[in-house]
């Protein structure tokens, strides 16, 4: 046994519904007396890519004790399933840079004579050179000519009001945080919406997070139950931007919520990779 990230299912938040299963390349999980079921910790990669086709939120990652996860037992698992599901698990290990795993998947499809599709036939190229249609989180995209036809807008003041900001460094029940209306924001929002200082965080207190490679997240529960029950804030909004894994911010905020005492309104705000606001809705 070893200690790593892996997906855990909140049971009396999942439905069944089976949405998060076509969208875990390695078979990990199935729906098994009516709930969806992690079948094996060797199955699991614990890269969430799960996470954002949950309708409930019912889906997270903590790191815990789990058994090492197998690449060659996956793969002798993914074969039975035909050359469409392998493909999509040796996409999901290449977009995500594990570059190590994809290897090991190759050989283990040469070992057993099945075909390796074409584009990773040169033995699992570097995702960085490789052509190839990555998850929404790591695609790549060039915003520079739509940047430079928009003339620059006069400089903004900060609206920045305290110190520390990242999650794992605040203290929740710090002066500033008492009574206030606070925003959750992931850590790429403030770089794709241009008025995010005027817009939201003028007047507020702040923390910024990432869901996809922060560590330890079950303190980030604890901190932000805080929020709620001792610093007794206004009002939480979750900023989070338009890729499946950055959902997992706004799950983080609704399980502190249901263990809380104290029920404070929580507003998620959604941004497109180019700024754009996508949805504001209260959750």
């Amino acid at each position: 046994m070893v200690k790593r990230n892996i997906i855990t299912i909140d049971e009396d938040k999942c439905t069944g519904c089976g949405l998060c299963i076509p969208n875990c390349p390695e078979g990990a999980l199935q729906v098994i007396d009516g709930k969806v079921r992690l079948v094996s910790d060797l199955f699991c990669d614990g890269l969430g890519a799960c996470i954002g086709h949950c309708p409930e939120g019912a889906i997270s990652i903590e790191k815990r004790e789990a058994k090492p996860y197998d690449e060659r037992k996956v793969m002798e698992n993914i074969i039975k399933a035909g050359p469409n599901t392998i493909k999509a698990h040796l996409e999901h290990l290449r977009d995500h840079g594990e570059e190590g795993y994809l290897k090991e998947a190759i050989k283990t499809l040469k070992e057993k004579g099945v075909a390796v599709p074409q584009e990773f036939s040169g033995s699992g190229k570097s995702c960085a050179t490789s052509k190839h249609h990555p998850c929404p989180g790591d695609a790549t995209m060039d915003f520079r000519k739509n940047t430079e036809e928009k003339s620059s807008p006069p400089e903004q003041p900060s609206q920045l009001r305290q110190w520390p900001i990242q999650l794992h460094l605040i203290s929740p029940t710090a002066s500033y945080y008492h009574g206030a209306d606070v925003v959750l924001a992931a850590d790429c929002v403030a770089y794709a919406f241009g008025n995010f200082h005027s817009k939201y965080l003028k007047g507020k207190s702040i923390a910024i997070a990432c869901p996809k490679l922060d560590e330890e997240q079950d303190v980030y529960v604890e901190k932000i139950k805080s929020w709620f029950e001792d610093a007794k804030i206004n009002t939480l909004t979750v900023m989070i931007m338009q890729v499946p894994c950055c959902m997992g911010l706004l799950q983080l905020a609704k399980k502190a919520l249901e263990e809380s005492k104290r029920k404070v309104p929580i507003k998620c705000v959604v941004v497109g990779r180019q700024g754009e606001i996508l949805k504001e809705e209260w959750a």
